[in-house]
């Protein structure tokens, strides 16, 4: 199984330097103080939820796949779990 590695370093590019996300935070008025380090703080957890949690899923959720049965929806083994 291929490990998930986050492109934090990516994504970090295209909203810090190429869209320059942070003007558009300042210019909201807002009681929460955000800015990059907040942004990056919250990639960052983000990234672990992607890697540890949702990306051991993938094989599995290949495999079984998910169910439509009489108007419901079953997810694979351990997706339910991963976003309670």
């Amino acid at each position: 199984m291929l490990n998930y590695k986050a492109p934090l370093r990516d994504i970090r590019f295209v909203l810090h330097e190429l869209v320059e996300a942070s003007k558009t935070w300042e210019s909201m008025k807002s009681d929460w103080d955000v800015g990059e380090d907040m942004v990056d703080a919250i990639l960052e957890e983000g990234a672990k939820f992607a890697e540890n949690e949702v990306a051991p899923l993938n094989q599995s959720g290949d495999k079984e796949g998910c169910q439509f049965n009489s108007g419901e929806v079953t997810t694979p083994k351990g997706f339910k779990e991963a976003y309670k």
